[in-house]
This record gives C-alpha cells, sequence and structure tokens, in this order.
C-alpha cells in the first residue's frame, strides 16, 4: 500500500462486495502504467539512512520504490504486497537496478497471513502509508510487525496526517501519532522513541505542482 512519496490516500472503493481485496488493488495497478514515482519515502530516507543495513521487511510494498532504495544501500529485503501486478514492477525496478537478487517478492493478504521471519527478527519493519479506505486490521498487522523487529532494529510507521492535497478523501480523520503508538500498545520499556512527530514536506503534486504535505511518523527502536 506504501506507492512512493505518499502522493495519494492509498486504496479505493469497494464497490463490489465480492471483489477480494487483492482484486480491489490489481485494478488500482492494471488500470494504468506504472502508477508510483519509482523514488523511495522521503521519510524511509530520512530515518533508515542512518543506520547500519541488516535485514528489512516493507509492508505493502506496491511497486517497489522503498525496496529497491534498501536494497542499493544493502539492505536484504523482504517485500509484502497483495498486488501481483504491483510486485511485477518491483521486480523489474530491482532487476534493472541490479538488486534483485537482494529482494524477496512475497504475495500475501497481509489482513489474513504474515511473511515468515527470520531468525532473530528483522532490523527494519517500515510500514509507509499503510492505510487503506478498505477494511483492515492494521492495528494488529502492525504489532505483529513489531513482535518480529530484531533487538536493537526499528519499526518505522510513517502515515498521512491529512488526506494528501489530490485525494478525494478530504473527510477522513487520520489518527495522530500520538494515537497511533497507544493503540499498538507497546511496552515502553522495550521500545525506545527515535521519532514521534507530525511533520509537513514539500513534494511534487501529480501535475508537476509543488504541494504540502503532512506526515505522521513514528520511529522507534527496540531495546
Amino acid at each position: 500500500m506504501s506507492g512512493g512519496d505518499g502522493e495519494v490516500l492509498h486504496g479505493g472503493h469497494q464497490e463490489d462486495p465480492e471483489e477480494t481485496t487483492e482484486q480491489v488493488w490489481e485494478r488500482l495497478y492494471t488500470e494504468r502504467g506504472q502508477r508510483w514515482s519509482g523514488r523511495p519515502n522521503q521519510r524511509l530516507v530520512e530515518v533508515a539512512g542512518e543506520f547500519t543495513p541488516g535485514r528489512a521487511l516493507d509492508l505493502g510494498c506496491g511497486e517497489g520504490g522503498d525496496s529497491v532504495w534498501l536494497a542499493q544501500r544493502g539492505w536484504a529485503v523482504t517485500a509484502v504486497d497483495v498486488s501481483p501486478t504491483a510486485l511485477g514492477r518491483l521486480t523489474a525496478q530491482a532487476e534493472s537496478a541490479g538488486v534483485a537478487d537482494r529482494i524477496a517478492a512475497i504475495c500475501i493478504d497481509l489482513a489474513t497471513a504474515f511473511p515468515d521471519v527470520p531468525d532473530g527478527g528483522w532490523h527494519l519493519v517500515s510500514a509507509q502509508f499503510f492505510q487503506s479506505t478498505l477494511a483492515l486490521p492494521r492495528t494488529a498487522i502492525l504489532r505483529r510487525a513489531a513482535a518480529a523487529v530484531a533487538l536493537g532494529g526499528l519499526l518505522l510507521v510513517v502515515d498521512h496526517g491529512e488526506a494528501p492535497p489530490s485525494s478525494n478523501h478530504h473527510d477522513v480523520v487520520f489518527p495522530t501519532v500520538e494515537e497511533t503508538l497507544a493503540e499498538l500498545a507497546l511496552p515502553s520499556d522495550a521500545w525506545s522513541p527515535v521519532r514521534v512527530e507530525r511533520s509537513t514536506r514539500e513534494s511534487e503534486g501529480p501535475d508537476g505542482q509543488r504541494v504540502e504535505f503532512v506526515d505522521n511518523v513514528l520511529a522507534l527502536r527496540r531495546v
């Protein structure tokens, strides 16, 4: 569900109640060519760029801008998404960048399954704009992801603080970063805050204009 740069609120309205989550996301990706910019998300670059590469899990990786960026910097990446089309584009991008051997692309619905956790866990778990208009047990997934972070590793959750300017969801009220932290209910003696803040940034909108985005950044180190 992470595309790149957080340009839009991910997900569409599930008009057909018989459609599965995979079918909805497949429709999102197949209705046009490459959907996202291919660039890594800015908050990932800011935070993960300071960490020694190890094993990383990219939740809702989309077309793989984040996964490829991590792999280029020496991370061994497990990239997870529900859309085969998105993962196909990730694989093509990884091959073009020469890092396909550093990325394991896994097609699963995180609402019902979770990738096998490596011995010792992941050194980075990244959930970039892991939000959807579809039903999603987000908190349960993030708790499971947190439990898979290695000692000394980082949990990074970046959310929309407000609907992006190009979104059709300006009536949506997003949880604050403090609310998200409270929902995760992580033991305070096992986690050390790195960044817990609401932050603005400028990026390029869909028509090339400069627009302002509001992000909620939750970065916690497991201790």
